[in-house]
C-alpha cells in the first residue's frame, strides 16, 4: 500500500491506541513485522504540548520510517498548527482521529463526535491538508449511532479534501468495541474511493485478516487490542498473507525474551517509577493466557523496582518454559 511517498509493507498496520501505542510498543510491534505504527493521539491544544506526557508522545528519535502521528481536536486552525508542530519533531504521516469513541473525547466533540458535523469534518481536513507537506489519513467509524451510519458521506468528504488514506473501524460510536464488526460499510466505501482504504475492527487472527481483506477489497489491516500482549500478531499476519502458510505461536521462552525487551524498554523510556507502574498493564496482556495469570499479576503488580519486576517476570516465564508450575513468591 502507497501512502505519499511511503510504501507500506507489510500492509498491516498498529492502530493507535491511548496508552498503549507508545515509542516502546511501536518499536516492539515494528520490530515484529508491523508495516506501520500509529502514535497514540496527542491532543491539540498548544498549552500540553511541552508537558512531560506530550514531550513523550512526540518523541520519534530512532524510530523507522514512517513516522505517523495521530491528533486529536475540533478548531480547524488548532489543528493544523498541531499538525504542523508534530511534522516539526519529525511526524512523517499526520492521521486525525475521528474514531475514538471515548466519553471524555467525545463530550469535547472530538474524536468520533465529529462525524456528527461533516462540514466541520471537511473544515478540519482542508485545514489540516494544507498546514503540512506530508500525507494527511483519517481514521473513522461508520458512524455516530445505526440510526447515522454516515462513513460513506465522511469518506467522501475527506477524499474530496485531500486525506491521502482512509482507516475505517467497523462499528458506530455508541457500540464502543462490544458487538462484533461489521464490514459492509468499510465494503462499500473502498469501492467509492480511489485512496486506500484501511480496515478496522475484530482483526485478532491472521484467517481473519485474510477474511476481512477479501470481503471489504481493503488495502490494508490494521490491528489494535489483539496486539495488546501479542505484539507477534502483526508478523504473524503479514506472514500468512504473503505465504498463506500460519506461522507457530510463540512458545514461553519466545515470550520471555519479547516480554524482558519490552519491560526494559519502558523503564528505560519512562524513567523505573513510571516505567515499573505503566509496565503492569502490559504484563497483564501477556500473561492472560497463562497459567497463573491472576496470582502472577497480583504478586508482580506489587513489584516497586525494575530489578524486582524484571526478576519475578523472568521466573514465571522461566518456570512456563521449563514445564512446571510457576512458584510465585511474595514480592520483595
Amino acid at each position: 500500500m502507497q501512502i505519499g511517498p511511503h510504501r507500506i509493507d507489510p500492509k498491516v498496520i498498529l492502530a493507535p491506541m491511548a496508552g498503549v501505542t507508545d515509542k516502546p510498543f511501536r518499536l516492539l510491534c515494528k520490530r515484529l513485522g508491523a508495516g506501520l505504527a500509529v502514535s497514540e493521539m496527542t491532543t491539540s491544544d498548544p498549552r500540553f504540548w511541552h508537558t512531560a506526557k506530550s514531550l513523550h508522545r512526540m518523541d520519534h528519535v530512532g524510530e523507522p520510517d514512517p513516522v505517523s502521528v495521530q491528533i486529536a481536536g475540533t478548531v480547524p486552525g488548532v489543528m493544523a498548527d498541531a499538525a504542523r508542530f508534530n511534522v516539526d519533531h519529525g511526524a512523517q504521516l499526520i492521521d486525525i482521529n475521528m474514531g475514538c469513541p471515548a466519553k471524555k473525547v467525545c463530550n469535547a466533540w472530538a474524536g468520533s463526535a465529529l462525524m456528527r458535523e461533516p462540514d466541520l469534518v471537511a473544515r478540519i481536513v482542508e485545514a489540516v491538508v494544507r498546514a503540512v507537506d506530508v500525507p494527511v489519513t483519517l481514521k473513522i467509524r461508520t458512524g455516530w449511532d445505526a440510526a447515522h451510519r454516515n462513513a460513506p458521506e465522511i469518506a467522501r468528504i475527506a477524499e474530496d479534501a485531500g486525506i491521502a488514506a482512509l482507516a475505517v473501524h467497523g462499528r458506530t460510536r455508541d457500540q464502543q468495541y462490544a458487538g462484533t464488526a461489521e464490514y459492509d460499510t468499510i465494503a462499500t466505501i473502498k469501492a467509492m474511493l480511489r485512496i486506500p482504504v484501511v480496515a478496522n475492527g475484530d482483526i485478532d487472527s491472521p484467517a481473519k485478516a485474510k477474511q476481512v481483506l477479501e470481503a471489504t477489497g481493503c488495502d490494508a489491516v490494521m490491528v489494535g487490542r489483539a496486539a495488546q500482549g501479542r505484539p507477534w500478531l502483526l508478523g504473524q499476519i503479514a506472514h500468512y498473507l504473503a505465504t498463506g502458510t500460519p506461522l507457530p505461536e510463540p512458545g514461553p521462552a519466545e515470550v520471555r525474551e519479547i516480554l524482558l525487551g519490552h519491560l526494559q524498554a519502558l523503564h528505560a523510556f519512562y524513567g523505573e517509577s513510571a516505567g515499573v507502574r505503566i509496565a503492569r498493564k502490559h504484563l497483564g496482556w501477556y500473561a492472560r493466557d497463562r497459567p497463573e495469570n491472576a496470582a502472577f499479576r497480583a504478586v508482580v503488580n506489587r513489584a516497586q523496582s525494575a530489578d524486582e519486576q524484571l526478576r519475578l517476570t523472568r521466573d514465571y516465564f522461566d518456570a512456563l518454559a521449563a514445564g512446571v508450575a510457576p512458584g510465585l513468591p511474595a514480592a520483595a
